[in-house]
């Protein structure tokens, strides 16, 4: 039986990569983003892997924007949510203005708060949250203290979900990628060696294999790095 699967920041990155390997015969993926276009290639590329689904726009640093993406399934509850947009301000300390700290909190702890809050209730037995974190939520990295802070602050709430969920047989999965080479990167400062870095499909194929387990069965986190180290 197929799966109902909502996926947000799936316009491109690990959120298209994701999309991708859980393309599977019936499932239906809901594709969340700001950025028509590139999430109807993602669409595209869901389709040809014979699965189905639907776009939605959303800006997940407006709670409103949230609030009516939850709605959608008022009805009809889903099976998986996977918490996957993020953004990164990268800057010292004395940059970073207040709009750019609420506005990491509110893409990167605030959206998956509310949509676990509004969906999360209504999900069956078996179901599953993932959330995308980072090495981020476990180590600081000098420039990146607003992005270290939602980070740490994920892990905070993943892992008190994560408690409260066992009892209801729904599983709660931490992913932390070390530096993944996605457009993420086109936006900050300096030299980065991409070439070193995890690619966006072997994060995803961490998803794949944490949701593939029976579900009584709990891969709770999943540590990604590569022979380079964290860079």
């Amino acid at each position: 039986m197929g799966k109902r699967i909502l996926i947000t920041g799936a316009s491109r990155g690990i959120g298209r990569a994701i999309a991708s390997m859980l393309s599977e015969v019936d499932n239906y993926l809901f594709l969340q983003g700001r950025d028509e276009s590139a999430l109807k290639q993602t669409l595209e590329i869901v389709n040809l892997r014979r699965a189905d689904g639907e776009i939605i726009l959303a800006d997940l640093s407006q709670s409103s924007d949230v609030f009516a993406l939850a709605g959608r399934f008022s009805d009809k509850p889903i099976d998986i949510l996977i918490n996957n947009a993020g953004m990164a301000v990268v800057k010292p300390i004395e940059d970073i203005t207040l709009e750019e700290w609420h506005k990491t909190f509110a893409v990167n702890v605030t959206a998956p708060f509310l949509l676990t809050q509004q969906l999360f209730p209504k999900m069956d037995r078996g179901s599953a949250i993932v959330n995308i974190s980072s090495i981020a939520a476990k180590n600081g990295f000098p420039g990146w203290s607003s992005y270290c802070m939602s980070k740490f602050a994920l892990e905070g709430f993943t892992q008190s979900l994560r408690e409260e969920a066992r009892d209801r047989g729904i599983r709660v999965i931490n992913i932390y990628p070390a530096a993944t080479a996605t457009d993420i990167w086109n936006d900050i400062q300096g030299d980065w060696p991409r070439k070193k870095m995890l690619s966006a499909d072997e994060v995803a194929d961490a998803v794949r294999y944490a949701l593939s387990c029976p579900s009584d069965v709990l891969v709770d986190t999943i540590s990604l790095g590569t022979i380079w180290g964290t860079l």
